[in-house]
């Protein structure tokens, strides 16, 4: 009766023993709260990247995905980046870009022209680009849009246009009250320094000894100036062309109140811009007999992506702020 009894016993602490190993199973199994929200995240996102929509482009209507997760592009990484877009190739200039290299610390140098096996490597959903060189090649690698230079005017149109092609339409918005508030506040911080009916040139030499005048959508700082900070042009450039090429002698007709020179001189001669400044014609503009000439970095100024802008905006009013308080101390 004991060993029946002992059997007995035996048998049942081997069913519970059983039953917990089971439950321990069966919990370790079971994926958690965190674990489950992440994998429907991740069905989410797979489901939106599959999800096609068309978009028109000069080579005509492409199928592309409403949420591309890995972009590649030529020269268009700062208006990507501008609606939170992901950019994982870009031309080799772009590190260069004082306002986005840190936000391309994880992509990668396509070259220029783009490089189609490094752009293959990348597994792109997407790519953007300025120039067509190699277009039917990426076609082949993902959807390609063409978008030419000059394609948007200003900058709400370009954060707009790049909005559409990424489907960040919120990005796009926070990034345009963002700009319109920084413009207010440099327009603001100005009032009080600049003359409401002063002009401001934007000029560049080159190495070669051309000099060039611009408006205010070729770079160079001409968006930050003229559109956010509503300052006034040349009147005689008077925004009819965005670039015009000058002679030194009808150098004094385009001049302005205040002049901001940009050097393109790749290999740093500095000849070009000591003969300029070594000219007659130069020394005798009142923007230099008033100390209201600026010389500004190439790389900073030749940016003209909206990120670019926006940091410019402030460029612009500390250096009129700082000059302005210089020539009341003199």
């Amino acid at each position: 009766m004991m060993k029946k009894s002992k059997i007995i016993t035996l048998i049942a602490m081997l069913f519970l023993f059983a039953s917990i190993l089971i439950a321990c199973n069966e919990s370790s199994t079971k994926p958690s709260s965190t674990d489950t929200e992440k994998e429907i995240k991740e069905t989410e996102v797979k489901q939106q990247v599959m999800k096609n929509r068309t978009f028109d482009t000069v080579k005509g209507t492409i199928e592309i995905p409403e949420k591309p997760l890995r972009i590649v592009t030529d020269f268009y990484g700062g208006e990507l980046l501008s609606v939170g877009a992901n950019v994982v190739g870009v031309e080799p200039t772009a590190f260069d870009n004082p306002f986005i290299k840190d936000l391309l610390k994880d992509a990668v140098e396509i070259g220029q022209p783009v490089n189609v096996e490094k752009v293959l490597e990348l597994e792109p959903d997407l790519i953007v680009v300025m120039y067509d060189e190699n277009y039917e090649k990426l076609s082949e690698i993902a959807p390609t849009l063409h978008i030419p230079y000059g394609t948007a005017t200003n900058i709400q149109e370009t954060v707009k246009l790049f909005a559409d092609i990424t489907g960040n339409h919120e990005e796009a918005d926070k990034f345009i009250s963002k700009f319109d508030q920084k413009a207010k506040e440099g327009r603001e911080k100005l009032s009080s320094v600049i003359d409401a009916d002063a002009t401001f040139g934007i000029y560049e030499l080159t190495d070669k000894g051309e000099l060039w005048i611009f408006g205010d959508n070729a770079g160079r700082g001409g968006q930050a100036l003229y559109n956010a900070l509503e300052l006034n042009m040349p009147h005689e450039n008077n925004n009819e062309e965005q670039t015009v090429q000058l002679s030194m002698e009808v150098l004094p007709e385009y001049a302005a109140d205040y002049m901001f020179l940009t050097t393109y001189d790749p290999e740093k001669k500095g000849e070009a811009l000591k003969n300029l400044k070594d000219s007659s014609i130069w020394m005798g503009l009142d923007a230099m007999k008033n100390n209201q000439v600026f010389y500004n970095d190439f790389d900073t100024y030749y940016r003209y992506d909206p990120i670019a802008i926006y940091e410019q905006i402030d460029l612009f009013v500390d250096m009129l702020i700082e000059r302005n308080n210089e020539n009341q101390t003199k």
